[in-house]
Formats: C-alpha cells, sequence, structure tokens
C-alpha cells in the first residue's frame, strides 16, 4: 500500500537529485530516506530511482516518473485537505440557518456582522419561512418562536414581551386593559405561531378583537396601525420602526414569546455553528 510518506520522500529525492539533500530537506536521516524509497519500491514492485553512485544525482526509472505524477497529486489533494480541515476548525465553511422576520431584522445583522469580521470567508446561509412549526432538517441552526418538538435541541434566547401598539394619544400613557381590546378593530399577524397562542389567551379573558387585516409582514401590520385601520398586539422584536406610534403595556401583562435556537439532535455543530450559538447569546442580553 502507498504511504503519503514514502510519496513525499520520492519527490524530494527527485527534487534535490540525492538521498543526502533530501534527508537535510526533510529532516530525516539518511539512511531513513534509503528505507522509505526501498519501502516505496516495494509497494509499487520495481526500482524508481537509477542510482549511478559516486557525487552523480540520482535519476527517475520510467516507472519512478509514473509514480511521482500521480504521486504529485495525492501529496496536493492531501495538502488541501489538511487545509480545508484546519480552514474548518478555525471557523470557515458553510453555515445554513433558518430565520424568520423579527430575527433576521432585529438580532441576526449583528450575529452576522461579528461572524464575517471573524471569518471573512465564512459562507452563511439564511432561509427564512413563517410556518407553524420548522424543522431542523437539512439546516444547521433553526430560530423560532417557540419550543420545536421532534428530534432536536435547543436553547432559549430571550424572552420577548409583548405590548400594544397604537396611533399617538389613542390611549392614555400607562398600561391598558386587555378587556379594552374586546370588540375593538384591530391588524395582526396570520393565526400561526406564537399569534394562535396569543389568541387564545383572548379568548380565555373572554376578548374577542374585531380583526380587520392579517398580515405576515410585521412592518404591515405597523403600517396599517399608523394609517388608523386598528390597533395590534405585537412582540417588541418586531417593531423596527414605530415613528409615529404609541406602544403601551397590558393589563394583565400576556406571557412573553420565548425565542428558541435548535439543532438536530445528537449532531455535532461545526465550529462555524457553534460561534452562531456563542454571537447569538450575546447579542440577545443587548436587546
Amino acid at each position: 500500500m502507498l504511504d503519503l510518506r514514502h510519496l513525499a520522500t520520492l519527490d524530494a529525492v527527485a527534487t534535490e537529485g540525492t538521498f543526502g539533500r533530501a534527508a537535510d530537506r526533510l529532516g530525516y536521516t539518511q539512511s531513513a530516506v534509503s528505507q522509505q524509497v526501498a519501502a516505496l519500491e516495494k509497494a509499487v514492485g520495481g526500482t524508481v530511482f537509477d542510482r549511478p553512485g559516486g557525487p552523480k544525482p540520482v535519476r527517475l526509472t520510467p516507472l519512478g516518473e509514473v509514480v511521482l505524477r500521480h504521486g504529485r497529486d495525492l501529496l496536493a489533494r492531501a495538502q488541501a485537505t489538511e487545509d480545508a480541515v484546519e480552514r474548518f476548525k478555525a471557523g470557515e465553511g458553510r453555515v445554513d440557518i433558518g430565520t424568520f422576520q423579527s430575527i433576521t431584522n432585529v438580532l441576526l445583522p449583528a450575529v452576522v456582522r461579528r461572524l464575517l469580521d471573524d471569518h471573512p470567508n465564512a459562507d452563511i446561509r439564511l432561509f427564512e419561512e413563517e410556518t407553524d412549526q420548522p424543522t431542523a432538517d437539512g439546516l444547521d441552526l433553526v430560530f423560532f418562536d417557540g419550543r420545536l418538538t421532534g428530534d432536536v435541541e435547543q436553547t432559549k434566547i430571550l424572552d420577548d414581551p409583548y405590548v400594544l401598539v397604537t396611533r399617538p394619544g389613542q390611549f392614555a400613557a400607562g398600561p391598558v386593559p386587555l378587556e379594552v381590546l374586546h370588540g375593538a378593530a384591530m391588524v395582526a399577524q396570520p393565526p400561526i405561531c406564537d399569534q394562535a397562542r396569543v389568541e387564545r389567551v383572548y379568548a380565555e379573558h373572554g376578548v374577542a378583537p374585531l380583526i380587520v387585516f392579517r398580515t405576515a409582514d410585521n412592518r404591515g401590520v405597523l403600517s396599517m396601525v399608523r394609517a388608523g385601520m386598528g390597533i395590534a398586539v405585537m412582540p417588541k422584536l418586531a417593531l423596527d420602526d414605530t415613528r409615529g406610534l404609541a406602544t403601551h403595556d397590558l393589563a394583565p401583562a400576556l406571557a412573553p414569546r420565548e425565542i428558541y435556537l435548535a439543532w438536530q439532535a445528537n449532531r455535532t455543530l461545526s465550529p462555524l455553528a457553534a460561534k452562531v450559538v456563542e454571537l447569538t447569546r450575546q447579542t440577545a442580553k443587548t436587546l
């Protein structure tokens, strides 16, 4: 069986011309070089060098030329693999992340910027989908506004409290009773994900708002509130533009939206994915 060390010795002898100079280049003794060449010749079943003796340089045999040509390809591939592994360990490579609007707009920009500052050659892919229950299949990491079910590991990133969003002056300063929402014209998200839980809380308190518009676009909700179409209850992380709007706490307060970061169970995270988890936790503390 061919050994990469033997091929490296073959390359060194062919380049340097003598066993002695090859030994100096490789940091071996001359006898060690001779032993490795002999082992290579045994593996390939023939002589790879003609040895004229004396100070004359050795020459490759026809068999040696074939072995060297292909051996150099193997050595280059081995070096490329070693380099790729080292880059991977250093945090390069690709990471695929499932996300949703609030995370994309508010949290991930800071995470991505810091990640690229540390690893400018990182290949970051984001996949955004509004769904009732996302899956971590095919992704390194996935964000979701709730605990995921299935064969995943997950960590809670933050609690995202809900507030009432209105036009300025529509309500007096301070908390607004939840019962005020009964019969009120409201703009809302589609009844999936955590929005479904919010609407169950309304029902538990006997509150039945009049939903006049639903959209998955956070800015669409805010724009329609700004236009006077209705009021809205939204998590704070979704409020990336509150110009011309007022916010109020609700009484009683709704339980906050819980945001998790998950990945497939029993799967080792790449160094890059692990870095995303670390940076996410750090960034979440600043929000």
